[in-house]
C-alpha cells in the first residue's frame, strides 16, 4: 500500500514509522524545513513542499496513493489536502486529523474526508475509560458508516456477571465484538460466561440507542 502523509511532525512521523514497519510505502510532505528530520524515518520518501498546492501533490505522485493522511497540526491544511487528494487526484481513501473538536463538523465527504480522527476526543474517551467502571464510553466513531465502538467495564454488581453470552439479548443493531479479561482479549462465543472486571467492546450501528445498552449493564437483560 502506498500512503502519502501531509505533516512531518511527531504525529506524521509516528504514523509513517508504523506503516513502514508493516511493509507499506510512505511519502512524507511538509513545507517547514525544520520538520525535515529525515534521519528519524529514513525509509520514507521526503518532500519539502506545500501539501495544499496541486503542483506539490503532483510531485509527490499522489494520484498513485492508496491512502492519504492529513496529519498536520492545522485543521485547514488537513481539510484542503484531503479535498485536493479526493477531487483532483482521485485517491480512494483519505484520513484527516482533527485538532480542534469544534471543527469536527467540517470533516466529512463534502471536504473529501473519508475518516476523521479527533485526537482530543480519543484522549477524552481514554480518560473516561480509565476512571469509569460500569459506564458506557464511546471510543471511536467510523465517519463513513456512522458506526460506533463503545466500551464498558462490568462492575461486580452488574446483573450480566455470571451470564453466558448466549443468555443475553443484546439491543438491536449492537454486536459484542470483543471481551478483554485481565490483559487478554478474546472473541466471545455463546458459551463464554461474563465476569466482573471484563471490558466489553461493542460495535453499534446508526440506529442503536446507547442508553439501552447502558441500562442493560445496570438492570440486566431479558433472558433468551
Amino acid at each position: 500500500m502506498r500512503v502519502v502523509i501531509a505533516g512531518a511532525g511527531s504525529v506524521g512521523r509516528s504514523i509513517a514509522s508504523e506503516l513502514l514497519a508493516n511493509d507499506h510505502e510512505v511519502v512524507l510532505i511538509d513545507k517547514n524545513p525544520s520538520a525535515m528530520r529525515v534521519a528519524q524515518v529514513p525509509d520514507a520518501d521526503w518532500l519539502l513542499a506545500d501539501a495544499c498546492e496541486t503542483d506539490s501533490l503532483t510531485g509527490a505522485d499522489v494520484s498513485s496513493a492508496d491512502v492519504v493522511v492529513g496529519a498536520t497540526g492545522d485543521d485547514k491544511v488537513n481539510l484542503v489536502f484531503s479535498l485536493l487528494a479526493k477531487t483532483e487526484f482521485a485517491v480512494p481513501r483519505t484520513v484527516a486529523r482533527v485538532n480542534n473538536p469544534r471543527n469536527e463538523w467540517m470533516f466529512d465527504d463534502s471536504w473529501g474526508v473519508d475518516v476523521a480522527v479527533s485526537t482530543p476526543r480519543i484522549m477524552t474517551a481514554m480518560v473516561e475509560e480509565a476512571v469509569s467502571v460500569g459506564d458506557l464510553v464511546r471510543i471511536f466513531t467510523f465517519h463513513q458508516s456512522g458506526a460506533d465502538i463503545f466500551e464498558v467495564t462490568l462492575p461486580e454488581e452488574s446483573p450480566l456477571v455470571g451470564l453466558r453470552v448466549h443468555d443475553v439479548r443484546w439491543p438491536a443493531d449492537t454486536v459484542l465484538a470483543c471481551v478483554v479479561r485481565g490483559t487478554q482479549p478474546f472473541n466471545p462465543t455463546d458459551d463464554d460466561a461474563l465476569e466482573a472486571g471484563d471490558e466489553l467492546m461493542f460495535v453499534t450501528g446508526q440506529e442503536a440507542d446507547p442508553s439501552v445498552l447502558q441500562q442493560l449493564v445496570v438492570d440486566g437483560p431479558e433472558l433468551g
